[in-house]
């Protein structure tokens, strides 16, 4: 009897034992991620997961934070990142400083190469943050057809799906698309179908860089829609943007086409920067017949094919990503000649004693890719497209930034303040969206659509990737003529449970990992 007691008291002796909990966040405004309105709860964690939501006042706990006056967030995931300086950069303090705690890489078509050798070898990288991969659809052509313009055999065909077949197997998250780029350009809408199928037979998603952004730009959303409907996939509208003066308004139908596409059953999102410059190569304006396969410095020096390649540029910069004006064309890396990162072209011109015109302008674009070419900012849309684009409740937050330190180069400033950007400027001050709808955006949304199943909401048994911020002061600094600065108001960050960012100061830790989409948590 005696032993019987013994035997039914202990358990509940064991439960009535306080928990010890390794970190708990007292009196902060949490927000689930979910669009809700917040709760002013305790958060308590234990093993690098969200253990107990409540009063947790009187708890024991190994470290504890007051975060009065904070909002409490799932750690902000970034849809499209240029991850390819991350084994130079692992501690990703460009992105951490943001609250981001989750990155996906390989966007544009591009990104690691060969494909499960690189994730091979990041298995075993300490990283700053978390991160998975796309794969790219212009390494795979590059690797198979090289910059050729034509549709490929049936052979070549199926070498590009096998390994599209071998990186979702890997771990990819799904099929990028640049078909604004070489080699994917060259490549028609049934080709890029037959591969989306593969990544959407692996529970993948498809992203595309359109074909086009500006003029063209209504064609290439109905072909990203048609392609997700032909592949049953699901659809990412990445950097979704109108582009050029000619195409400024266009949203409205783009967004229509969206939700048009939905009502049909077409599973199709997007995801933004908010900023009206975008970043790309110079090689942008120039036609893309005129670079395949890999012979543009041969063409150029054929006189009737120069004046037609500077023909393109001109047109391309009276009517796309040039905006019109010289000024709007803005370096950000110039290997050969950094001092002109962060002029204009119109600077350039100036700087050579020459009265600026588009048609010198082309010349020099011309100029610029001969000398190896450069990173470009093109200050070519507008405020209003921006806004209404973030409105939409399909739409994602991708900073489309590129890892970034302190003195190198002259980056976009999203590359710092993308995240930070969304909640002062566009929530605080222009109040476009509300803050649950904006941290929505930046967790619960993209978490879904990649198929985190334990990631972008706070709630208990999800991992502890979270962040603190002061929504009275969070903002972006960093700027397009002094992009290297890190933003203010984000307090702490948090991944797996271990602080990256604790009191505002980054901990130079490595949290982070990659997380392979077959292997979600």
């Amino acid at each position: 009897m005696r032993n019987y007691f013994i035997l039914f008291l202990f358990p509940f002796l064991f439960a009535c034992q306080s928990e010890v909990f390794d970190l708990v966040i007292l009196n902060a405004a949490v927000y689930d991620g979910l669009g809700n309105p917040p709760e002013r709860v305790d958060v308590g964690i234990i093993d690098g997961k969200i253990a107990k939501i409540g009063d947790l006042q009187a708890t024991d706990t190994k470290e504890q934070i007051d975060a009065q006056g904070l909002v409490l967030a799932p750690g902000f995931i970034d849809m499209h990142v240029h991850l390819d300086p991350l084994l130079n950069m692992p501690l990703a303090e460009s992105h951490v400083r943001q609250g981001i705690t989750f990155a996906l890489g390989g966007p544009d078509g591009g990104g690691p190469w060969p494909f499960t050798d690189y994730l091979d070898t990041l298995e075993n990288t300490p990283l700053g943050l978390n991160v998975g991969y796309l794969i790219g659809h212009n390494s795979i052509r590059q690797a198979v057809m090289g910059l050729e313009d034509r549709a490929p055999s049936r052979q070549e065909l199926d070498s590009m799906k096998f390994l599209v077949k071998e990186a979702m197997e890997a771990g990819a998250f799904g099929l990028s698309t640049g078909l604004k780029y070489l080699p994917g350009t060259f490549a028609k809408i049934d080709e890029v179908i037959e591969l989306t199928r593969i990544s959407g037979s692996y529970d993948g998603i498809y992203t595309s860089h359109l074909r086009e952004e500006g003029i063209g730009l209504i064609e290439a959303v109905q072909e990203a829609i048609e392609i997700g409907k032909q592949s049953g996939t699901p659809v990412v509208l990445t950097h979704h943007k109108a582009i050029g003066v000619k195409m400024w308004g266009k949203s409205v139908q783009t967004l229509a086409m969206v939700d048009s596409a939905r009502n049909a059953g077409i599973d199709i999102m997007m995801d933004q920067y908010p900023y009206t410059a975008s970043h790309t190569g110079i090689s942008v304006l120039i036609p893309s017949w005129a670079r395949e396969g890999g012979i543009f410095e041969e063409r150029t020096e054929n006189p009737e094919l120069y004046d037609s390649i500077k023909a393109g540029i001109i047109w391309n910069i009276l009517n796309d990503r040039g905006g019109r004006d010289l000024r709007r064309i803005q370096f950000s890396r110039v290997s050969w000649r950094p001092d002109l990162e962060g002029k204009t072209l119109h600077d350039w011109i100036v700087m050579d004693g020459k009265e600026p015109s588009v048609e010198i302008g082309a010349e020099y674009v011309i100029q610029a890719q001969l000398n190896g070419g450069t990173g470009t900012i093109y200050h070519a849309m507008d405020a209003a497209d921006v806004e209404r684009i973030l409105k939409h409740p399909m739409t994602m937050i991708g900073s489309d930034g590129r890892l970034s330190q302190p003195g190198e180069g002259h980056p976009h400033p999203r590359a710092y303040g993308t995240f930070p950007r969304i909640l002062g400027h566009y929530v605080r001050e222009q109040k476009t969206i509300s803050l649950e709808e904006a941290i929505r955006k930046m967790t619960s949304l993209p978490a879904s659509r990649l198929g985190l199943k334990s990631r972008g909401q706070v709630k208990v048994g999800y991992i502890a990737d979270l962040v603190l911020f002061n929504p009275e002061t969070v903002s972006d600094l960093s700027t397009f003529t002094d992009p290297h600065q890190y933003p203010i108001g984000i307090e702490h960050v948090l991944i797996g449970g271990e602080f990256a960012v604790k009191n505002g100061e980054f901990q130079k830790k490595l949290p982070g990992r990659l997380i392979r989409k077959n292997e979600i948590d």
